[in-house]
């Protein structure tokens, strides 16, 4: 199944086990419904306090809408998940989450039969030290240097992944600009998704302009 295509946009929300209890879905789906959500991704760069399976139940308990999982590592896979982000994280160079994390997380996908969508994931900087650039001990792409964010995604694009991903980290003191996502689409021949800091429902429709086919919203719904 084609989950993300380049002629089409969709709002994705962003679920973090650790930050939105089972209980709290139907409360949460109600906050989100004026984004017109049509995707649920579910994950985080680390989980402290409850796996991802409870949660991916009470979301398919609670909504009609694919759950995606978008895991920190391999041990956020759940078979319950319509899908999942095989993640390769281009933007850094510590080999664990450019080959490491996806050999260990091979099996369990397979056994699960996820759908997988294999993603570019290229950190870019959002303006603080966010918990994925922490945990994976990498550098973010530096939003002055567009011709080294677009080089990076050009790279995941001839390697084969199905889309791209511009991720500034949640809660990010800035997002992706959208002329660095302008300039990445125009290249690409593969969807663009973009992520990490949006707290305004103008920038969405900017996205979608400058050529995003993902635009994910994530810690805005955090905020109780």
């Amino acid at each position: 199944m084609a989950w993300i295509q380049k002629n089409k946009h969709q709002t994705v929300i962003l679920a973090d086990p650790d930050k939105l209890a089972p209980e709290e879905v139907p409360y949460w789906l109600e906050k989100t419904a004026a984004w017109h959500p049509e995707i649920i991704l579910v994950g985080g760069s680390f989980l402290h306090h409850r796996p991802v399976g409870p949660l991916v139940s009470a979301l398919k308990n609670h909504s009609p809408l694919p759950v995606i999982l978008f895991p920190g590592d391999y041990t956020q896979l759940d078979r319950r998940a319509d899908a999942v982000l095989f993640l390769n994280l281009l933007s850094g160079r510590n080999a664990e989450y450019l080959a490491g994390q996806q050999v260990k997380a091979a099996p369990l996908v397979h056994r699960y039969g996820l759908d997988v969508i294999p993603i570019a994931y290229l950190l870019v900087d959002g303006g603080k030290l966010t918990t994925v650039q922490y945990i994976t001990q990498t550098f973010p792409l530096p939003q002055d240097k567009p011709g080294l964010i677009q080089a990076t995604a050009l790279a995941g694009q001839y390697m084969g992944m199905q889309a791209v991903y511009l991720e500034a980290g949640s809660g990010a003191k800035y997002p992706v600009s959208p002329e660095i996502v302008a300039g990445v689409s125009r290249l690409m021949d593969i969807p663009v998704m973009v992520g990490g800091g949006i707290r305004d429902i103008s920038l969405v429709e900017s996205y979608y302009e400058a050529g995003a086919n993902w635009v994910v919203v994530g810690s805005l719904f955090e905020e109780k």
